[in-house]
């Protein structure tokens, strides 16, 4: 399948971000919203806070994050994370030594943080090849392209798939958004399989 996808696929590249309490910072504050959004606001965060620290967003109040253009759930889970970090509750050098469903444990424990956030900050801001986020829906639809299959894949399905790829899971999930990205931007056009 990869073979087939990697061939089709016009452009592959494995992103990579700073990681530590600005990566997700980051992440929290890309969720959930357009791409173009994120960008929008992630620079005005930049802007108002250009030494992203715990301690810079345990200074600020509500009323300024969100004049950031920060929803009032964002404020409360940087909050989260930055009172994580400060307490040691969350250590970002120690999380880099952990084992990924430790790390992801770890990050997970944080209120605010769910698996996808945890699983895509392993990827993208450590680097880790073998974090694979099956909740992820372009993913499953990429998945569903490329396995021709009727039906996307759930979450559990997504993870049970992706078992046959270890430990190269992380790999797998970026070669799968390049090719939902090609699919999406009418790029490429997949085949069935055969």
């Amino acid at each position: 399948m990869f073979a087939r996808l990697e061939a089709v696929t016009p452009v592959f590249e494995w992103r990579l971000r700073p990681g530590g309490f600005p990566g997700l910072a980051r992440m929290i504050v890309e969720q959930q919203i357009s791409v173009a959004a994120a960008a929008a606001i992630w620079a005005r965060v930049q802007a108002g806070l250009p030494d992203l620290t715990p301690h810079a967003v345990m200074a600020l109040d509500d009323p300024a994050l969100q004049g950031l253009g920060l929803s009032r759930p964002k404020v409360r889970y940087l909050r989260e994370i930055a009172g994580a970090h400060l307490s040691g509750a969350c250590d970002f050098d120690a999380l880099k030594a952990m084992p990924d469903a430790q790390a992801v444990a770890a990050l997970v424990a944080i209120k605010g943080i769910g698996r996808w956030t945890a699983e895509t900050f392993l990827m993208f801001c450590e680097g880790r090849i073998d974090v694979f986020p099956g909740g992820d829906i372009a993913l499953q639809e990429a998945m569903r392209w490329a396995d021709g299959l009727e039906v996307r894949p759930n979450e559990k399905a997504a993870y049970v798939r992706a078992e046959a790829w270890q430990p190269y899971r992380g790999v797998a999930a970026h070669l799968l958004w390049a090719c939902y990205g090609g699919v999406r931007r009418g790029e490429i056009e997949l085949r069935p399989a055969g």
